[in-house]
């Protein structure tokens, strides 16, 4: 669901990251994108890890209710090896939140869908994440979610391009290192909780 404010049954662990799961979800060569609710950016499909869920249920359910994907709609290729995480600018940061969340550690899941019709439905929730969707080359994303996600999607999508692509990634589009250097923002493998 949306990035904040965390549900109150999702994990924040002890050093303020909240358990999340990432979803990329390709489509031939090409991956979904969808655009936050009122114009707010494009990003993936993503949620927050409840208390007692594991991430593959998590993974499960945001897709239901985020885009209203079933698990027998996509194929489950694979995910990254660990959790990666970003911290949150400390304008987004709310001090007033017990426990306080930082930012999120992400576990990302590689799906492919399995038919060439896509029946999204973003109304399963009373507040939809997205209200539109494309179909955008696999590297594109990283250029279209906001500036401080960018580093952790440039890793999910490096480490997940072996699995997308079995026969060799496409190559990095002339943008790519200006757009992924901005910042100064480093995404490091979350440590195990």
């Amino acid at each position: 669901m949306a990035d904040l404010p965390p549900d109150m049954s999702d994990l924040i662990d002890s050093d303020g990251f909240r358990s999340n799961v990432g979803i990329v979800l390709m489509h031939r060569e090409q991956v979904f994108l969808g655009r936050r609710t009122g114009g707010r950016g494009w990003q993936f499909p993503q949620g927050g890890v409840r208390a007692g869920e594991a991430p593959e249920q998590a993974l499960y359910r945001e897709l239901d209710e985020e885009i209203g994907l079933g698990q027998s709609q996509v194929e489950l290729i694979g995910h990254t090896g660990g959790w990666l995480r970003y911290r949150l600018p400390s304008r987004y940061i709310r001090r007033n939140q017990h426990p306080l969340c930082i930012g999120q550690k992400q576990r990302w899941f590689l799906l492919r869908l399995k038919s060439a019709e896509a029946p999204f439905d973003f109304g399963r929730t009373a507040e939809p994440e997205f209200d539109q969707w494309r179909w955008a080359p696999y590297w594109e994303p990283v250029r279209e979610v906001i500036y401080f996600k960018r580093p952790v999607y440039a890793r999910a999508l490096e480490e997940l391009s072996s699995l997308a692509f079995p026969q060799g990634p496409p190559a990095l589009p002339p943008w790519w290192d200006k757009v992924t250097a901005r910042g100064g923002h480093r995404v490091v493998s979350a440590p195990a909780h």
